[in-house]
This record gives C-alpha cells, sequence and structure tokens, in this order.
C-alpha cells in the first residue's frame, strides 16, 4: 500500500455506515415481496459486506437472510465455490464484495450459481470503479467513483466491520 502521504481517505467510518444502511435500503425496496434472500459475500471484505448489509435488512424487514461466502482467489477466479450446502434454486441472490473495479471478480463469482436457477441474481459493491472489461454492472453501490488505472482503492475492514475505504 502507499504511503500515508500518497493515500487519501474516500469513506471513512461513518460513511461506510451510511453507504451500508442505505444499500440495504435499496435491496429491500427492489425486493419488497421476497421472503428470503441470500447474500454471499466474495471471501475477505466481500464477506464483511455481506454481513453489514445482512444486519441492517434484519432491522429493516421482516426477511429471512442468509450470508454465505463465496471461495475464489481474485487474481486467478476460475475455482470458485460456494462451500455452504444451500439451495439456490427460485431464490435472490446478492453477491457482494468490496470493490468492483474490471468485473472480473463479480463475473467469475457468478459461476456457483447458474446452475441452480435462482431467481434473481444481484450485485452489491461498497466501492465501485469504472474500468469495466467483463458484462458486470453493480445492482447497488455505495460510492461511484472515477480512478486511473494506475489507482488503487482499498478498503479496511476490523473484524465484523468495514472502517473505511482509501485511494492510493
Amino acid at each position: 500500500m502507499g504511503s500515508a502521504e500518497t493515500k487519501s481517505s474516500i469513506l471513512d467510518k461513518e460513511a461506510v455506515r451510511r453507504k451500508i444502511k442505505r444499500m440495504a435500503l435499496e435491496v429491500a425496496e427492489q425486493n419488497t415481496d421476497e421472503k428470503e434472500l441470500i447474500i454471499a459475500g466474495i471471501v475477505g471484505n466481500g464477506e464483511v459486506v455481506a454481513r453489514c448489509i445482512a444486519a441492517e435488512l434484519q432491522k429493516m424487514v421482516p426477511v429471512t437472510v442468509t450470508v454465505t461466502t463465496i471461495h475464489l482467489n481474485k487474481k486467478e477466479p476460475s475455482d470458485v465455490s460456494v462451500p455452504d450446502p444451500l439451495s439456490f434454486q427460485n431464490k435472490v441472490i446478492i453477491i457482494a464484495d468490496d470493490v468492483a473495479n474490471t468485473g472480473k471478480t463479480m463475473f467469475f463469482a457468478l459461476k456457483p450459481f447458474l446452475d441452480s436457477s435462482p431467481k434473481k441474481l444481484q450485485t452489491l459493491v461498497l466501492v465501485e470503479r469504472s474500468h469495466k472489461q467483463f458484462p458486470i454492472q453493480s445492482d447497488y453501490s455505495g460510492l461511484t467513483i472515477a480512478t486511473t488505472l494506475q489507482e488503487h482503492i482499498a478498503v479496511e475492514a476490523a473484524g465484523e466491520e468495514i472502517t473505511g475505504a482509501w485511494l492510493y
């Protein structure tokens, strides 16, 4: 990661909390008739984002929210799995991650769900960048930011909460 001089905060802890709450409201609005939602967080910070969204949803709407993890290597994402023995048949699945850049990770994260005939597949990211190389559009995003290809975004988590996001 870059030095403190070249690192700029784009979201502090309070801003992240507001973004999570707003995205949870959007998820609730877009899925008003659903009795169950599955939020699948991509291993790492995507899991934390998924759990934060699920916790907010539980406060807002009487819906069953199941959180699971998508295991994949973000650098080589072709080997992807969801180890939890859940049925995805006719379910609403929301794939969550911390940052969307080219769309590659999100694209491969769809793989475990394609053969199970889900009712809906939606995507959610805390920070959306605009360098798409794969046909993935985020349905829910906390912050959309234009960056150069040389810039990077790091989302920091401590335990079960996101503490900030940095541009460097």
